[in-house]
């Protein structure tokens, strides 16, 4: 392993000084990062422990939730009002890993967790631009039937991992950030770049900016949100096609709905094409099939992942019929 120098940070002022080091890199509970270090993908000089940031997660008065970035994924799926107000993101988080993995992963490493690509992780031989930039990407002629079908590039046709990103999306969250040059807010959708011709620059992150905390806007006591994951086994693996949504409805009309897909794109995929069809319509088969099609008309598949397209209308079909029936 490379020799890195380590420091933990007491608070966030002291977190964005140390960081300022070239090669810094945050830890919060290192279960993405150290195995990127151990297979010498991630080489920083010098770590910067967050743990010790805030974990509080805090109802607001205007309704909405704020989450620290150093709280343990276990106590956030655990947290009654994420459980009772926001299920999508207690069942994404519970579907993403093991006990012992959610027990030491934090918000903020979810969030800027990187892509498990098979090729990604092979430095013996596997040309990858998100490792090496201008190397190659052997995913897009090799083995994909796990790659992306929305948004990918002739660089990069890797997917993000996260299933807790996805409910995230869904729930229009917002991440605030700290840096050498102050604070700000940004939508988490917004957070990620798409690869385009530089796949290794994945956020909009300045190299000293941390994840401080998670906005989750207050949404109708009548809003209703699940999350569905589509994966090869049910122990832990990374999702194929997984939907997040959530529905409101008035009637038989659809006054809003908000809808997120894993496993398909370099980032959580934000349906807006669907929401956009859906909002105000009639809540019936015919028209959750309409919009997810819609969704789905710019895909473009590779040679072993076009089943994801028929996949991604399904559940996304599936999970808005179950949601709608909730409801009724």
């Amino acid at each position: 392993m490379t020799p890195f120098s380590f420091a933990r940070a007491g608070d966030v002022g002291d977190a964005v000084r140390l960081a300022a080091t070239q090669g810094a890199r945050y830890l919060g509970g290192g279960t993405n990062l150290v195995d990127l270090m151990r297979e010498t993908i991630e080489r920083p000089a010098t770590l910067v422990d967050v743990t010790g940031l805030s974990q509080t997660i805090e109802e607001r008065a205007d309704g909405s939730l704020l989450i620290g970035a150093a709280a343990r994924n276990t106590a956030v799926a655990e947290h009654t009002s994420v459980r009772a107000r926001y299920p999508v993101l207690a069942r994404a988080i519970l579907s993403g890993a093991s006990g012992q993995i959610r027990n030491m992963a934090t918000v903020g490493g979810n969030i800027l967790q990187r892509t498990r690509c098979a090729y990604f992780y092979d430095t013996d031989g596997a040309r990858c631009n998100k490792r090496s930039p201008g190397d190659g990407c052997d995913a897009v002629g090799g083995l994909n039937r796990a790659h992306a079908i929305l948004g990918a590039s002739p660089f990069c046709v890797a997917t993000h991992p996260s299933d807790m990103c996805v409910a995230l999306a869904a729930l229009d969250a917002v991440v605030c950030l700290e840096g050498a040059d102050g604070s700000r807010r940004l939508p988490l959708v917004d957070l990620y770049r798409m690869p385009e011709e530089r796949p290794d620059i994945e956020t909009a992150l300045a190299p000293d900016e941390l994840i401080i905390a998670l906005e989750i806007p207050a949404s109708p006591p009548s809003t209703r949100s699940t999350y569905r994951k589509v994966r090869d086994r049910a122990s832990y693996a990374f999702a194929l096609v997984s939907v997040g949504a959530s529905l409101l409805l008035e009637g038989d009309r659809i006054a809003d709905v908000r809808i997120a897909l894993g496993g398909v794109a370099h980032k959580p995929w934000r349906a807006r094409s669907a929401e956009k069809l859906l909002r105000g319509a009639r809540a019936d088969d015919e028209m959750f099939r309409h919009a997810a099609r819609a969704e789905l008309a710019a895909a473009t598949p590779l040679a072993h992942n076009a089943f994801k397209v028929e996949l991604a209308e399904r559940t996304m079909t599936a999970v808005l019929r179950d949601l709608a029936e909730d409801v009724a």
